[in-house]
């Protein structure tokens, strides 16, 4: 066998020698502590969003933004109580309306972060110590907003290099238009922008894009647009979705008509070839003047005027914008309408207009409705855009996208942060808040149309109301999806939650908030067309009108169709996963099956005999509900069986029997066993 090799260990050793090249290396004698430099790395590691920290981290983010040692004490302890009516995670309506109440009296504190002044002379170390004591102490302010006042804040952007790219931003721009959510657009808007932008420049104007106003109905753009007015805030609604879903489809239809011509070119080329003379001359040269072979640069200058003009077409007057979802060319002609005109040095005699707003509320979608074609990255995680980019939407207009930062926001619960699509549900770990408060705002009846699935939800008797709980809809519909844990055989609930909250999120699952002081009624009542059956009819197939009238009242001749959760083993497994009569009537159910059964059940219940005594009950089987039949089947008399069972004897139980045993060494414990059992190896073995 040969002698296996050693193994070369000069790699090993010329990665250590690289790793400490130029530097000394640590022995044992070493005490420094090993830390990590912060301002280490490439640039872009200094522009990752920074929404949520754990006590370290964020602990040892302060103190570099400090440059002090500190002592810190957190005593937000919660105490959860054992209640299963109620979810923990949730405020009941007067903690709710409390916290609403405290929310708008506090609502001037949450200020933007300020740039330091600054002019020519100021260096730039000057410049960044100046920063980081301004925005140490605006982290101050918060925290003592959620500390002291006990106040609950959203996972605000903690990372100062993503704030100095809004500054610039907000420098750079005349028109500052603000992007938010159109389903709840006052949690997405940062009241102080306006004023900070105000303070930078009063000549400089803001406005807010309600993005996503597509799922919203006439009625309700026509009530925010009542509040806007009211509070003098300038608005235009929008849809970036539905107007690149539009041009999706016109690039394709004009995709296919350039096929179709090269198609006809090249048939009519191979048809000259095979022609001659004239008609092959005749049949080439108007197809050959009718194709023109333009350059890129040509194309886009072509394409650049093209939609200038259309943008100048555009004449709507002010009445026709109040609640019109605006096309790209409509929405860039009132922006440049609004946008003033200002001479500075970075702008060129250009019009800037800068996008600022939360992350996954649809800003470099809006570019790209606005463009036309791809400029900017795309993406549902928060941080996608890491730095401002300019992009040139016309010759007199230039876009500034600015990344997607979270302002700080009064929050209720972290369930309704995570509902509205500021924290990532990826990262979620408790899934029943968000979960519970989705059962709650989406009608029952809605949630079953639209995955074809059925709640069992606890009944009135024992103090439900109608309304699912986390498990009853996340068991529901893990079991109908056939979401089941590893080994233990029971529903996935976070990931059914994970499933229904992006669903939520994305707006598969529609629900609208109401501007504040709403006199139509509840949130319910503002949402009522969107759960009306026959547009939910649109939108799935679970929902089909019943031609018998079998559908209800409150379907309004629509009938539900359970084909997810219609099959026994999806009915097995709900029931063994729910809570109160739905586990009992699913044991009665199985029990009753089987023929005959409900009769012995009953006859037995008769033939119990019940001792009341102080303190206890004491049940016996009276003698007619034991057997009166013989081993051979036949019926004997009460009398015979009573005294059959008096002078039955006695059970007998037989002795554990003793255990193999080894007498001796080899053959020794054979012949002794041999001998103790009366025979040998030669004897018989019954």
């Amino acid at each position: 066998m040969p002698r296996r090799a050693k193994v070369n260990p000069s790699l090993g050793k010329s990665i250590i020698r690289s790793r400490f090249e130029g530097k000394r290396r640590p022995t044992e004698r070493d005490t420094e502590l090993h830390t990590t430099d912060m301002n280490d790395g490439p640039s872009w590691t200094k522009l990752q969003s920074i929404t949520e920290q754990r006590d370290l981290d964020e602990f040892l983010h302060t103190a570099e933004l400090a440059g002090t040692e500190f002592t810190a004490e957190r005593m937000n302890v919660k105490i959860i109580t054992g209640d299963q009516t109620t979810n923990p995670y949730l405020l009941t309506a007067a903690e709710e309306k409390e916290a609403l109440r405290k929310h708008s009296e506090r609502r001037s504190m949450l200020r933007v972060p300020r740039r330091p002044a600054w002019d020519a002379s100021t260096t730039p170390s000057e410049l960044h110590r100046a920063e980081r004591a301004a925005f140490m102490d605006w982290r101050r302010e918060l925290a003592h907003l959620q500390e002291d006042e006990g106040l609950l804040l959203t996972p605000f952007e903690r990372n100062l290099e993503v704030w100095r790219q809004l500054w610039r931003v907000l420098e750079r721009s005349h028109l500052v238009v603000q992007i938010v959510d159109a389903r709840n657009p006052l949690v997405f808007r940062s009241e102080d922008l306006a004023e900070y932008v105000r303070e930078i420049d009063a000549r400089k104007k803001c406005m807010l894009l309600i993005n996503k106003a597509d799922m919203l109905t006439e009625r309700q753009r026509a009530a925010w647009a009542d509040y806007f007015e009211g509070e003098g805030i300038a608005y235009l609604f929008f849809s970036a979705k539905a107007s690149n879903e539009e041009l999706q489809e016109e690039l394709e239809r004009e995709e296919a008509a350039r096929l179709a011509a090269e198609i006809k070119q090249s048939m009519v080329v191979s048809l000259g070839n095979s022609a001659s003379g004239d008609e092959a001359e005749a049949a080439v040269e108007p197809t050959a003047e009718a194709v023109v072979e333009l350059t890129k640069e040509e194309a886009a200058r072509a394409a650049m005027e093209e939609f200038e003009a259309k943008v100048r077409a555009v004449d709507l007057a002010d009445a026709e914008l109040r609640t019109r979802v605006l096309a790209p060319t409509e929405l860039v002609s009132i922006l440049v309408r609004e946008c003033p005109s200002l001479a500075d040095e970075h702008s060129h005699g250009r019009m800037v207009i800068g996008l600022v707003g939360y992350p996954n509320v649809g800003k470099s979608s809006t570019i790209n409705a606005l463009v036309g074609s791809k400029k900017v990255n795309v993406g549902s995680m928060p941080g996608k855009t890491k730095h401002f980019q300019t992009i040139h939407l016309t010759r007199d207009v230039v876009l500034c996208d600015c990344p997607g930062l979270v302002f700080p926001t009064f929050a209720t619960t972290q369930a309704d942060m995570v509902c509205n699509g500021v924290l990532p549900i990826d990262q979620l770990r408790e899934f029943s808040g968000p979960s519970a408060l989705v059962a709650r705002r989406i009608p029952k009846w809605v949630i079953e149309a639209t995955y074809g699935i059925e709640i069992r939800t606890r009944p009135a008797a024992e103090g439900g109301d109608g309304v699912p709980t986390a498990t009853e809809l996340l068991t529901s519909y893990a079991a109908a999806r056939g979401m089941f844990k590893a080994g233990e055989g029971n529903p996935d609930e976070s990931r059914a939650a994970r499933v229904l909250l992006k669903d939520y999120v994305a707006g598969k699952l529609v629900h609208c908030s109401p501007p504040p002081a709403w006199s139509g009624g509840s949130a319910a009542d503002f949402n009522s067309e969107h759960y009306a059956p026959a547009a939910v009819a649109k939108r799935t197939r679970h929902l089909v009108e019943a031609s018998d009238g079998s559908g209800g009242t409150d379907l309004q001749g629509f009938a539900l169709k359970h084909a997810a959760s219609d099959r026994n083993d999806v009915r097995r497994v709900v029931a063994a996963n729910s809570s109160g009569s739905a586990r009992v009537d699913a044991l009665d159910d199985g029990f009753f099956a089987s023929p005959g059964a409900l009769l012995t059940a009953q006859r037995r219940a008769k033939s119990h005999l019940v001792k009341q005594g102080s303190g206890y009950a004491q049940m016996q089987v009276a003698a007619a509900a034991r057997p009166r039949v013989n081993d051979r089947g036949e019926p004997i008399a009460p009398e015979s069986a009573a005294s059959a069972l008096s002078t039955r004897p006695d059970k007998h139980h037989k002795k554990k029997r003793a255990g193999k045993r080894r007498g001796g060494v080899g053959n020794g414990g054979a012949t002794a066993a041999a001998a103790a059992g009366g025979g040998g190896d030669d004897g018989d073995f019954y």
